[in-house]
């Protein structure tokens, strides 16, 4: 029998060194996969969609108020007005924007259901004063405009676009309710006649850019609605062939899909100037810049410097760092609406919601778009970034709407409940009373 000899190790010992196993590596993917999980625990929480819409809203407009007096002041110069005239107007705008983002904040969803009808029926009242000699105005050949008096003025066909929204979310909720939305007729009616007489007041005004807007709002809404693939084409179809149209019988509106990636103003008129001089104002930007108010483009190079081709004077003066935070805060704005449309069950919110994100983001898209040259030149302006109070209004109330549906999921709800005031000062004294409790308990029993 073979005997024991002291201090001989078995052979998970001899394998190990006679030392305990080594705790395994860290794979390399790991710190990765970590902070995925932690950003998408952050993301599902109750309230996370409500303050991104706060958060990325609020920083698009104070960004945008910053913009358009760098690139605005030698604007007013050349008018003779003193270089702060356009940004007091915006900053004014935006006083009175935020006041209607916190009222539409606040509102219940009935009272915003309620003013669909009055909404729209103001807004196609205005679209048809424009047309009436004396009342409406052109701006760069667009009849789109109503004179205020002074350097006041109103542009109707913005406020159609959050007139469509309401009235034709109201519309598609009534017939949700009663089961109506499953016949294509239901769908169509009054929907499609609705959007088809607002973007009929708008292009006798000349307005190709809004009514592009217009149409992917109903789009939008359709495809929240749940629309048939081949109804949802059909719509498609007969829009875009009525917007070919429309562009091929214009010689203006061809220029401008002649003008898509040009880097030379071309000859005489010089056709694509404002389209060269974006990319110019881009190429010239760098990484991060010429430095704030330092732009060269902006001093009569470029035309509409402040309204629809910030995003050139931002990319020059803020560099690409500056640009793709700008394409950051409004996919963050985008995606949290997309989340209040999913994940609601009130169908007036979902439509709603649906479509002003279809709103804002369309409308990003076009204008970045073309001041990058992959779009023909829309003239439409940046959403709550460029110059204009009759864009940046209705827009901002639009934004109030995304926080009031936000608020109203039942899991923000009772976090916000949390938060209410008092709540902290009671919760204090629990917790002192329950450590007062502890401390009294014999320490056998801890």
């Amino acid at each position: 029998m073979p005997s024991k000899i002291a201090g001989t190790r078995g052979p998970s010992a001899v394998r190990g060194g006679g030392r305990t196993p080594a705790t395994p590596r860290r794979t390399r993917g790991g710190g990765v996969r970590r902070l995925y999980e932690r950003g998408r625990k952050a993301w599902d929480r109750p309230l996370t969609a409500y303050y991104v819409i706060i958060g990325a809203g609020m920083l698009i407009t104070a960004l945008g108020l910053v913009m358009v007096y760098s690139a605005s002041m030698i604007t007013a110069l050349r008018y003779d007005l003193v270089p702060s005239y356009f940004f007091r107007k915006q900053f004014f705008a935006a006083l009175l924007g935020t006041g209607l983002l916190l009222i539409a904040s606040r509102m219940p969803v009935k009272l915003h259901r309620a003013l669909a009808y009055p909404i729209l029926v103001g807004a196609v009242f205005l679209m048809v004063l424009v047309q009436i000699p004396g009342i409406g105005h052109a701006v760069n050949g667009n009849q789109n405009w109503i004179s205020l008096g002074g350097p006041f003025q109103l542009q109707p066909s913005e406020f159609g676009k959050l007139a469509l929204i309401l009235w034709g979310a109201d519309l598609l909720a009534r017939k949700h309710d009663t089961r109506l939305l499953s016949q294509w007729k239901h769908m169509l009616v009054p929907l499609v006649p609705g959007a088809f007489m607002l973007l009929g007041l708008i292009m006798l005004g000349g307005d190709m850019g809004t009514s592009i807007i217009l149409a992917a709002i109903l789009f939008g809404l359709l495809w929240t609605a749940g629309a048939p693939t081949r109804l949802f084409v059909g719509v498609l179809t007969v829009a875009g062939a009525i917007g070919f149209l429309l562009i091929k019988t214009s010689a203006n509106r061809m220029k401008r899909f002649d003008c898509i990636g040009a880097t030379d103003p071309g000859g005489e008129g010089a056709p694509c100037l404002q389209a060269a001089h974006g990319i110019y104002a881009l190429a010239s930007g760098g990484w991060f810049g010429s430095g704030l108010g330092a732009s060269v483009e902006k001093w009569g190079q470029l035309p509409e410097a402040h309204t629809d081709f910030i995003f050139a004077v931002t990319g020059e003066e803020l560099g690409l760092a500056g640009t793709l935070s700008v394409l950051a805060l409004f996919a963050a704005l985008g995606y949290a609406g997309i989340r209040v449309a999913g994940g609601t069950e009130d169908p007036f919110v979902r439509f709603a919601a649906g479509g002003v994100t279809t709103w804002i983001t369309a409308q990003a898209v076009i204008n970045i778009g073309a001041v990058l040259g992959l779009l023909p030149i829309a003239g439409v302006p940046l959403p709550l970034f460029s110059y204009g109070g009759s864009a940046l209004l209705p827009t901002m109330f639009a934004v109030g709407l995304l926080i009031a549906f936000a608020r109203q999921e039942p899991a923000a709800k009772a976090a916000l409940a949390m938060r209410r005031p008092g709540w902290g000062k009671r919760a204090g004294v629990r917790w002192k009373s329950m450590r007062r409790r502890v401390k009294k308990r014999p320490s056998g029993e801890r």
